[in-house]
């Protein structure tokens, strides 16, 4: 098995606008790419959505070695229904708590040092209240479980990923693929995860070689593949493979492989401009109140 990593966590926003002032002036994130697209995904990137929509790369820093989150905006969706699915997404940082505090944004301490906030939809997020550190600040994603050994067998035994922490009692395990990436929380809720229309997917990358392997595997071990092994173009830029999976709990997990996500995914210095031109651009808001009409609530 060659090297993997951990890339992003897909988001889908319904106000574009709040979604990034709150990562870019409160956990204080760079915009690292912004892509526009006429049509939906061919895996649905963007969810089961055919129309017009974009795809904007936040994080502290390349790609490479920085857990990222992926916002992705469909123009005629103002808001998405949140379920059970996703629990949060922890950082380090002082500083996100201190914008936090300055923009007058809710912040609630859930643990010594540890402060929960929620960004424009309802996704958590848990700040630790320490200095930013220079290598990537966002520690781990958290997702919810029906089965934790069930869960587990599948994240490690198949998808390889190392178990760092267990603890049955809480019912919670932490998984990786490497000590300085951002890791996997596994958390039991005692019940069925609901994903509603909100639901997210999480990424890894992969030697190009291993995506074919991967599927193979899910199909003998008869789990569910969502798109088999296709191409992604995106204008302009490198044309990249990519495999979606479901977990136990139906939660989306994209391989993509590495060497030409590296090259799709090079920080564009034109990144911060690309989206605040596509901002002020959008007239859809002011075209659904003119027409006296409301966006789909998704």
């Amino acid at each position: 098995m060659g090297a993997r990593r951990a890339l992003h966590f897909v988001f889908k926003v319904g106000n574009r606008g709040q979604s990034v002032r709150f990562y870019r002036e409160l956990l204080g994130m760079r915009i690292l790419r912004h892509e526009e697209f006429e049509e939906g995904c061919r895996a649905a990137c963007n969810g089961p959505y055919d129309g017009k929509w974009s795809k904007t790369m936040v994080g502290y820093g390349p790609e490479d070695d920085h857990f990222v989150a992926e916002l992705t905006y469909n123009y005629g969706v103002g808001e998405y229904r949140l379920g059970s699915d996703f629990l949060g997404m922890t950082l380090m940082s002082s500083q996100a708590v201190s914008n936090a505090r300055k923009m007058g944004w809710p912040l609630k301490e859930v643990a010594k040092g540890i402060f929960e906030t929620e960004a424009p939809g309802g996704y958590k997020f848990y700040l630790e209240d320490k200095e930013q550190p220079q290598q990537d600040p966002v520690l781990k994603v958290t997702l919810a479980v029906s089965n934790l050994q069930k869960s587990v067998s599948y994240w490690s035994g198949l998808l390889g990923m190392k178990i760092y922490e267990t603890n049955e009692e809480k019912q919670r395990a932490l998984l990786g693929y490497a000590d300085n990436q951002c890791k996997l929380e596994l958390q039991g809720i005692g019940g069925a995860v609901d994903h509603a229309t909100a639901f997210g997917r999480i990424a890894f990358s992969c030697p190009k070689e291993e995506l074919l392997n991967i599927e193979a595997l899910m199909k003998k071990e008869k789990q569910k593949i969502l798109t088999p092994l296709v191409s992604l173009d995106t204008p302009g830029k490198a044309t990249v493979q990519v495999v979606i999976l479901a977990d136990p709990d139906n939660h989306e997990i994209c391989f993509v492989g590495d060497e030409a996500f590296r090259e799709l995914s090079k920080m564009d210095p034109n990144g911060n401009k690309l989206l605040d031109d596509a901002m002020a651009a959008d007239k859809s808001d002011e075209w659904f109140a003119k027409h006296k009409m409301q966006k789909t609530s998704a």
